[in-house]
């Protein structure tokens, strides 16, 4: 898969530096993978949600933090949209972000 935009993943954990190995984990997991329908994010991630609009959210470091991806799997793509505390993704609308 590739990942737009790991630039997103670093900014995000050079403010919190507990993320870092968490999301550096994530982030090779994701663009070794060869995901072609949401079964197979479970495959690997039993704990991801799958939302509508192709929208999947990630528990970070031990659920301390959410990630949410769109995926394009016809194109083999994953666009981060969102990465946050809980109380930053608690305010916000998962499916349309």
């Amino acid at each position: 898969m590739r990942v737009i935009a790991k630039k997103t993943l670093i900014d995000f954990w050079k403010k919190y530096k507990d993320a870092e190995q968490p999301l550096r984990a994530w982030y090779h997991e994701t663009i070794n993978a060869e995901w072609n329908t949401h079964h197979d994010v479970k495959m690997l991630y039993k704990n991801a949600s799958i939302l509508k609009n192709n929208r999947v959210v990630f528990n970070i470091a031990g659920n301390k933090y959410r990630l949410i991806a769109a995926i394009h799997y016809k194109y083999h793509i994953v666009y981060i949209r969102f990465i946050g505390t809980h109380k930053e993704y608690d305010i916000i609308d998962a499916n349309k972000i």
